[in-house]
Parts: C-alpha cells; sequence; structure tokens
C-alpha cells in the first residue's frame, strides 16, 4: 500500500469541496451568505451527497481522481455505501480527519474501515 501524502488528501478535499459549493448555487440558487444563515449549510449538504455516492459507487470523487487517489477497504475491495456515508458524516465534522495515525489513516477511515491509496 502506498502512503498518501496530506497535500494529495487536501488537494483533492478543496475541489470536491468546490464542485459541491457550486453544485449547491446552481441547483439551488443560495450562495454563501453570512454567519447564521441556513443556507451556509447547503454546500455542505451537497458535498456529503457527492462525496457518499461517488465514494460508495466508484471509490473515489472528481477531486480524489484528479490526484490519483482511491477510498478502499484494508483488503482491497470497494468500500460500498454503508461505509462511505459514515466515512463522509465524519469527513464533515473536521475533526475526525485531523487526527490521523502513522499509516495517515484519520479517525473517519479507521471508523468506517477504509483507507485512502493512490494508483
Amino acid at each position: 500500500m502506498q502512503t498518501v501524502s496530506l497535500g494529495r488528501r487536501i488537494g483533492a478535499l478543496f475541489i470536491d469541496w468546490i464542485i459541491a459549493a457550486l453544485s449547491a448555487a446552481a441547483l439551488t440558487g443560495s450562495a454563501y451568505a453570512g454567519a447564521g444563515s441556513a443556507d451556509a449549510f447547503v454546500p455542505l449538504g451537497a458535498f456529503f451527497v457527492e462525496v457518499s455516492l461517488l465514494t460508495g459507487l466508484l471509490g473515489t470523487t472528481i477531486g480524489k481522481r484528479i490526484f490519483g487517489l482511491r477510498v478502499e477497504r484494508p483488503d482491497g475491495r470497494g468500500v460500498g455505501m454503508p461505509r462511505a456515508i459514515v466515512r463522509t458524516a465524519l469527513l464533515c465534522l473536521v475533526i475526525p480527519a485531523l487526527v490521523m495515525t502513522d499509516d495517515k489513516r484519520g479517525l473517519h477511515d479507521l471508523a468506517a474501515g477504509t483507507r485512502v491509496t493512490g494508483f
């Protein structure tokens, strides 16, 4: 297994977040609003749906694909929707993704039974 650098992970996350924010704005007409606005959570919802679906069905997101990353189980099999949903929900909380083990698996990966590898 190839350990993936933090820079590649952040780059992929940035691309996925921008795509989700633009998708949310295009579909709902909402934009990032000031503090306290309910519209501020629309991009997060779009991010959750997009990343969960793409990770669960394809094992990669658009950002991860661009950076040559893949999400899989430790045995190399596909993630599936339940694991993808757990992983993405914890990723949306941010903190679990920041706490990593020596092999660069965040708490969200440990809880979902997944890992990020390069291809």
